[in-house]
């Protein structure tokens, strides 16, 4: 029943000239309607003809181009029809081709869609292989089946390497995690012990500098004595030298000039620190060391042999003169 209505409705709103559901209706003053192209193109034949004159296809009487007029009526009922056709509604579960009503039972191959029976009687798929729905729905099947067993091994792979760069990211993350920190430890004890001998060897240096302060002072103290001695034996005998002869061989003759002790001053200066280069990573510049030094220099040693020792990707370079040391 509810077919039948459908059919009578179809009928209404099919174009005449093409036989299809009305596409942007025009109305003429007859009542006919049309869709637009079509009586668009069936106005160009007929003003070629006769005195350029317009008739309706359906009823051939005369019409003015001009008095077109669309009709929302016919288009809003037109596409109410095509969604009632499609609505998945219970009742539409069957499909109905859309340009002959018809249930759809058949599939074409060579277009690769269903079509009814009178789709397959047409011009428009003549010579085409057609199979019945239900032979084909198999077939299609089982591609579909191997496709998604193709793109689901895929996928497996897929998310594998996924597994495995997250694995491989979190391993070099770990590794070089460690590695910041084994270089961090050895440098914060390498300068823990320089940081040590340095204010050893400040306090050493500032001992020393009070020790040789002091004994300069002395030194300066003895040679302003010493100085002043000197000055009078000269002042004495340039004064006796203005005397008289008889004075002056009585003195050379009779007494023996002072005995004047001089000390020629030896200062002992302490040892310094030479100094030290630490070269970066492409030109090695040696490390030397001079006495004094206490025992934690070997510590110092011991943790540069042991990062150049490691190999690889070493970040400082240093050698050490080890008969420097010595």
């Amino acid at each position: 029943m509810a077919s039948g209505v459908l059919e009578n409705i179809e009928e209404e709103v099919t174009c005449p000239i093409c036989l299809e559901l009305l596409k942007e209706p025009l109305s003429l003053d007859c009542g006919h309607s049309f869709c637009q192209n079509c009586i668009t193109a069936n106005n160009k034949e007929s003003m070629m003809g006769q005195e350029g004159e317009s008739h309706c296809p359906v009823c051939r009487l005369s019409y003015q181009p001009g008095n077109l007029r669309p009709n929302r009526h016919l288009a809003n009922i037109v596409e109410t029809l095509r969604n009632v056709k499609l609505s998945p509604k219970k009742e539409q579960k069957i499909n109905l081709c859309v340009r002959h009503g018809e249930k759809l039972l058949l599939f074409c191959k060579e277009d690769g869609k269903f079509i009814c029976w009178l789709c397959e009687r047409s011009q428009e798929h003549r010579g085409h292989h057609t199979f019945l729905m239900e032979e084909v729905a198999q077939e299609y099947k089982e591609k579909l089946q191997a496709a998604l067993k193709r793109l689901r091994a895929e996928q497996w792979k897929a998310d594998k390497w996924g597994a495995d760069i997250k694995e491989e990211r979190t391993s070099w993350k770990d590794q070089i995690e460690k590695e910041s920190q084994c270089v961090q430890d050895y440098f914060e004890k390498l300068t823990g012990i320089l940081e040590s001998e340095k204010q050893k060897e400040l306090q050493r240096l500032k001992k020393e500098e009070g020790n040789i302060l002091n004994y300069l002072a002395h030194a300066e103290s003895d040679l302003v004595q010493q100085s002043q001695v000197l000055k009078d034996l000269i002042s004495d005998l340039e004064h006796r030298l203005q005397g008289l002869p008889v004075e002056m061989l009585q003195v050379r003759l009779g007494s023996k000039p002072p005995h004047l002790n001089l000390r020629k001053m030896k200062i002992k200066f302490p040892p310094l620190l030479c100094g030290c280069a630490v070269s970066s990573s492409d030109t090695e510049v040696p490390l030397v060391l001079q006495q004094p030094f206490s025992a934690s220099v070997s510590e110092i040693i011991g943790i540069i042999e042991s990062m150049n020792n490691k190999g690889g990707n070493t970040l400082i370079f240093i050698n050490v003169s080890i008969k420097e040391l010595k």
